[in-house]
């Protein structure tokens, strides 16, 4: 049998595996992802009992030809980021993050700060980078209105940035086909082998997309581990790389 890599749209991703695999590397002590995750999972709960009506995603396929939205409503967050990156070193530090906030007019308690800079600088340098800044903003804009964080009277202040979440929010939600706030294992590996029905995925290459997805190798994915892998798979910063949808189109052509 022909591995499906070479068929499948999702298998042209993996050549940001390695990207995902370094930057989760160091991610160490799952303890301090607990309070956030958990609060993320109660969200998505919420999202999914709550929608109704058609949704944007029938398969995998789908979401990876939304990848050059994803990353044009993505992109503009660069001039956000290098203006809280104060001594431009390329990091948003814990004083920087504070100063972002107070900006942003988003009022957290201090754990609540701690929890979102410990759950995004997941190559523990103590400093969020552009990626990780991208996450924090959509996991602020999901969670800032929940009885479990302070009242706010902004979120992103870009209605734009926030519409591109919220599809990545709805991506997250097809996938969740329980509505349980979390992805599981059987859930994304069906969804992985709808994506090319004529010809089903080998064992061992549908186990390697999801343990993509499934950094912390503990058999779920929350939406923070989604939104990281969605986020490198989208190439915020390849410009110079071939989308995974030009490949798409190049291997149709061949």
């Amino acid at each position: 049998m022909k591995d499906s890599l070479c068929t499948s749209p999702f298998g042209l991703l993996k050549s940001y595996s390695s990207k995902i695999a370094g930057m989760f590397c160091h991610c160490g002590s799952q303890n301090k992802y607990k309070r956030l995750d958990a609060k993320l999972e109660k969200k998505m709960i919420e999202f999914k009992r709550s929608s109704s009506g058609p949704t944007n995603f029938k398969s995998i396929d789908s979401i990876i030809l939304r990848f050059p939205q994803f990353k044009e409503g993505l992109k503009n967050i660069r001039g956000v980021f290098e203006q809280y990156d104060e001594d431009a070193n390329g990091a948003i530090d814990r004083e920087e993050l504070k100063r972002c906030l107070q900006k942003l007019q988003i009022n957290l308690k201090e754990q609540e700060v701690e929890d979102l800079f410990h759950s995004c600088d997941i190559d523990g340098s103590q400093g969020i980078q552009f990626n990780e800044f991208i996450v924090l903003l959509c996991l602020i804009y999901l969670l800032v209105d929940s009885p479990s964080f302070s009242h706010s009277t902004s979120r992103t202040g870009s209605p734009e940035l926030e519409a591109t979440f919220d599809t990545i929010v709805e991506a997250f939600l097809f996938l969740d086909k329980n509505g349980v706030g979390k992805l599981k294992k059987k859930d994304v590996l069906k969804a992985l082998n709808e994506a090319s029905p004529w010809e089903k995925s080998p064992a061992h290459i549908t186990k390697s997309r999801f343990q993509e997805l499934d950094w912390d190798r503990n058999g779920k994915v929350s939406f923070r581990e989604f939104l990281f892998a969605l986020v490198n798979w989208v190439g915020i910063d390849a410009d110079e790389e071939t989308s995974a949808v030009g490949k798409l189109n190049q291997v149709q052509r061949s």
